[in-house]
């Protein structure tokens, strides 16, 4: 498998084979996109600041749950020095930090680390309200693929087009092998990164959660698993349920009327879950904006979905089981054992309940998985023990049903 991969990987660089931007216009990237991503791991760990310093990301803190810089508890190294620990601030403008008046408020005294996009045509210092100088960090996010985008076309002509449609079948077949496993490799890479970051437990987690959204909203399910993290949940295991549709937005309403008769005692259920949380994790409430509803088919709403997280974080055990025997068979089992007595029965929480018993997470969400986070999850293990990834692994991977 590494040497296919390896000669794709070869004829990319020395042939300047490149995947084009599926979009003319650049994406700008909201700024809650930004901070998924940054917190994710995805623009790297050892940046160059503004002053030419060299900032390396030990730890990226978790979400603030109060007012103040976006992330807390993060540390930091400024040219190898002894990690300087202290809260992140992310915003698109370097100016943002004056305009938004974070340089006069003292919630933002222990920022070590400004992180922009955009920069003005004239210098800014970021300083405190002590005066004290903090870092800069400018990252692009045209380097990164279109992880959120959910209006990807599903195929088009290229520039391979051309030389591929006269070479014999198996030659082509060659080609998609080894392009195919260049990409496992560069999420495996991808994951393996992540977990030195976040921890094996919470990156699968959160690679989960992401490939729960589908395209509509990976989004907001990753800021989910990002702001309502394993531990938490697992520290909360009777009320994780209620944490996730809490910090959703799905709860915002305790008017138990507006639901029908099948639902009232769930929802409430949910809300005693969630009230005695509601106002410390008040700031990290997903707004509504945030879900697209419209388009998604009702079998996959995002609330049947954000169930199936909850019940994935109960059996969390289960799971790493199912996942650490590097088996499609075995995580396929996982998956179709997964019940909710409520979910199993409804669309949504104001729907009717069906005659019919829906899965929780059907064949091909669980065949994404597989192929978008597990088999990536197996092949960066195969990567840390300093050893190829097994043939029997790639055999399996080439067996996953194609999506659309």
């Amino acid at each position: 498998m590494s040497a296919l991969a390896e000669r794709y990987a070869q004829t990319r660089d020395t042939a300047r084979v490149r995947e084009r931007a599926l979009f003319v216009s650049p994406r700008i990237p909201s700024e809650l996109e930004l901070q998924a991503r940054w917190f994710a791991g995805d623009f790297g760990k050892h940046f160059v600041s503004t002053a030419g310093d060299q900032i390396d990301v030990v730890q990226f803190g978790t979400w603030n749950r109060e007012a103040g810089p976006d992330f807390r508890d993060a540390a930091i190294r400024i040219n190898s020095s002894e990690p300087v620990r202290g809260c992140i601030e992310i915003d698109l403008l370097d100016r943002s930090w004056e305009t938004h008046g974070h340089a006069i408020n003292p919630a933002f005294d222990t920022t070590v680390l400004h992180v922009f996009v955009e920069r003005s045509d004239r210098e800014f210092f970021t300083r405190t309200k002590s005066n004290r100088n903090i870092a800069q960090v400018c990252i692009d996010p045209t380097t990164l693929p279109e992880a959120f985008a959910a209006n990807v076309p599903l195929a088009r002509p290229g520039r391979c087009q051309a030389p591929l449609k006269d070479l014999p079948a198996e030659r082509v077949c060659s080609v998609l092998d080894a392009a195919a496993q260049f990409r496992l490799r560069q999420k495996a890479n991808r994951v393996r990164n992540k977990i030195d970051a976040h921890g094996r437990d919470e990156t699968l987690f959160q690679e989960i959660a992401t490939a729960l959204g589908y395209k509509e909203n990976k989004l907001p399910f990753t800021l989910l698993a990002q702001r309502a993290p394993l531990r938490l949940l697992r520290e909360n295991v009777q009320n994780c349920e209620a944490l996730l549709f809490g910090g959703a937005g799905f709860l915002e309403t305790p008017d138990l009327d507006i639901y029908k008769k099948s639902a009232r005692e769930y929802v409430r259920q949910l809300w005693d879950g969630w009230w005695p949380h509601r106002d410390e994790l008040q700031r990290l409430i997903l707004p509504a904006n945030s879900w697209r509803l419209s388009s998604t088919r009702p079998v996959n709403h995002p609330q049947r979905r954000l169930a199936a997280l909850a019940v994935l974080a109960r059996d969390w055990s289960r799971l790493q089981r199912a996942s650490g025997k590097s088996s499609v068979d075995a995580a396929n089992d996982f998956f179709e054992a997964l019940e909710h007595p409520f979910w199993n029965f409804h669309y949504t929480l104001t729907a009717a309940a069906s005659p019919k018993k829906m899965a929780l997470i059907g064949e091909s969400r669980v065949a994404d998985i597989l192929a978008n986070v597990l088999f990536p999850f197996w092949v960066a293990h195969d990567l840390q023990a300093s050893s190829p990834p097994t043939t029997r692994l790639w055999d399996e991977y080439a067996k996953l049903p194609a999506q659309l």
